[in-house]
């Protein structure tokens, strides 16, 4: 397990942005938190890297936002409406795996047919301070955790 604790918005976003360099088509980020923890503000920081931050939305209603950019797509999830993996199959979620990166809000919901490479970003709100938040990465796989071993080279990250 990785931990980053970001102080402030653009610290996530930034962060974000950094680990976006490392993702590539079939790469899948699974993002859990309470709400208001700094998932959406993550998926930003990801869309800062492909120049498309000024597109977000959150896709609560829609279950899915497309983004393009040249020859990448991203795909991002908000799961938290979805009772479980079937409902995700129902919609055809499963068929956006392969085709993109991924980013997946409450994917924790879903994580029973995800392939076995992705990363888990847990986010939590610190007590004491309302700005900070910390960012626990767990690999699943070992590309995920070659992607995790070049962010934490590159920045400061603690290993746990």
């Amino acid at each position: 397990m990785y931990k980053f604790v970001s102080k402030k918005e653009s610290d996530t976003i930034n962060f974000a942005s950094n680990l976006a360099k490392l993702l590539k088509k079939g790469d899948i980020i699974v993002l859990s938190g309470d709400l208001g923890s700094g998932k959406t503000k993550f998926t930003q920081g990801i869309l800062k890297h492909f120049e498309l931050e000024d597109e977000i939305s959150s896709p609560t209603f829609t279950i899915v936002n497309e983004y393009h950019k040249d020859s990448t797509n991203i795909y991002h999830f908000d799961v938290y409406r979805l009772s479980d993996s079937d409902e995700f199959y129902a919609i055809g979620g499963d068929e956006y795996l392969n085709n993109g990166i991924c980013i997946i809000e409450w994917g924790e919901i879903i994580e029973d047919i995800l392939p076995n490479d992705y990363i888990k970003i847990t986010f939590t709100k610190d007590l004491e301070n309302e700005n900070y938040r910390t960012l626990e990465l767990v690999a699943f796989g070992e590309n995920s955790q070659k992607i995790i071993d070049n962010i934490s080279s590159s920045l400061v990250i603690d290993k746990k």
